[in-house]
């Protein structure tokens, strides 16, 4: 584990964190906030939820707090328009007319370009 063998003998000989009331109730309000907000609430709007809910907290330990949870912001991508016309050009004609059942073969033809 790459950890040397006096670092592994303090580490064993500390007792554990023990978490209270007061801690527990953030920890939870917080995963269900992160989760409702499809992962995009930040520790400053996380902090105003919270504080909102009555929990009297500062940013920073919300920002402790994330970070010991692992909860990491993701952006949402924004929708890229991919077809920009020009309204100057020329559009076919409707030749069809929503008539999508041919009589005969070789009456209707169609094509994909992408």
């Amino acid at each position: 584990m790459k950890v040397s063998k006096s670092a592994f003998y303090d580490w064993s000989k500390r007792p554990g964190k023990v978490f209270g009331a007061q801690e527990h109730t953030p920890r939870r309000w917080m995963k269900e906030l992160f989760r409702q907000s499809r992962s995009s609430l930040g520790s400053r709007k996380m902090m105003k939820a919270l504080r909102m809910g009555g929990v009297e907290i500062g940013r920073y330990r919300v920002r402790r707090l994330m970070k010991c949870m692992n909860l990491k912001v993701t952006q949402r991508v924004a929708c890229k328009v991919t077809t920009k016309r020009k309204h100057s050009d020329a559009v076919a004609d409707n030749l069809l007319n929503q008539n999508f059942n041919p009589v005969a073969p070789n009456e209707i033809w169609t094509g994909e370009v992408t």
